[in-house]
């Protein structure tokens, strides 16, 4: 029993640090400049907070009995921002070999 409570703090902690990310679009919305080194540092905590909510969800996947509607939520936003990652990762490899 215990356990599973765990579990649903951690699932709930993994969607919040799975939407974290997504701050990134307030400043946009807001049409707001942001200075290169903050850009920079805005970028790097994104990739630690998608990596961290990725593995957070797939740890409460992973049990059977813990699993929920948060947590498969979580994992489907984690997966989603990955995927993005992977493909501007590959997208910038690929024109950069192509100059």
């Amino acid at each position: 029993m215990e356990v599973t409570k765990k579990l649903q703090k951690l699932s709930l902690a993994a969607l919040i640090v799975s939407l974290l990310p997504l701050a990134t679009l307030v400043p946009v919305f807001l049409k707001i400049t942001l200075p290169d080194g903050v850009r920079m540092v805005w970028a790097v905590c994104n990739i630690v907070l998608v990596l961290a909510g990725f593995l957070l969800s797939v740890i409460c996947v992973k049990s059977a009995e813990s699993r929920s509607a948060v947590n498969i939520m979580s994992t489907g936003i984690s997966v989603a921002l990955v995927l993005m990652m992977l493909g501007i990762a590959a997208l910038a490899l690929v024109l950069n070999f192509l100059q």
